[in-house]
């Protein structure tokens, strides 16, 4: 069975945008779309996303890092990993989720490989995240991280999981955040398969635009 994702668009025959944010935009398309009775026009809300970038680190000892977070859209302090917004023109995604390890939680990896593409909610958003793994991860001193954390992340503490513990906290419904759900399911997944088959840092995204 070809399990593979298909990348496809629909006729749109109308459009209007009602929010353009900093980060988020609010539209609506007219979607031709099948009926009982033949195609008809239907209304699709949607919220258009740059997309982002998040990293698993693993470390030599079988522990993944986690960072805990303020969300304030879900009103929770969540679990999560290092991640960030894919805001610089032309700078490969592996760049991009090795520069916020290293401003968010400090760290540097030697190695690198893309463990996951995930849709978080096709259902309202085209955000597209692709989940890294880090391995050989080494700290940085504070003194050398050209970055000031503010906001939600001026207070955001950093620990070192066994990753057999996240799997467990995730399958209790005690971690909730989307991302770190399926990069600690996946990266369990993996390191039972010995890590056969992680597709290199670069891998293709499949992006219908052109791949980043």
């Amino acid at each position: 069975m070809d399990l593979r994702d298909i990348p496809e668009r629909w006729p749109t025959v109308g459009s209007t945008e009602y929010f353009k944010g900093r980060i988020l935009t609010v539209r609506e398309d007219e979607v031709v779309m099948p009926g009982p009775h033949g195609p008809e026009v239907v209304k699709r809300e949607y919220v258009t996303h740059p997309g982002a970038v998040g990293t698993i680190a693993l470390d030599e000892q079988g522990r993944v890092l986690l960072l805990r977070q303020y969300r304030h859209a879900c009103a929770h302090l969540l679990w999560e990993l290092p991640a960030g917004l894919r805001d610089v023109e032309g700078e490969p995604l592996w760049r991009t989720a090795e520069r916020e390890l290293l401003e968010e939680a400090g760290y540097r990896a030697a190695t690198w490989h893309t463990l996951i593409d995930t849709f978080q909610t096709p259902g309202m958003s085209d955000e597209r995240v692709r989940v890294f793994l880090a391995r050989d991860v080494t700290p940085v001193p504070a003194a050398e991280i050209d970055f000031v954390r503010v906001h939600e992340e001026a207070d955001m503490p950093a620990v070192w999981v066994p990753l057999e513990e996240a799997v467990t906290a995730v399958l209790a419904g005690e971690v909730h955040n989307a991302l770190a759900v399926s990069a600690v399911l996946a990266l369990a997944a993996a390191r039972a398969r010995g890590f056969a088959g992680l597709r290199d840092r670069d891998a293709p995204t499949g992006e219908a635009a052109g791949d980043a």
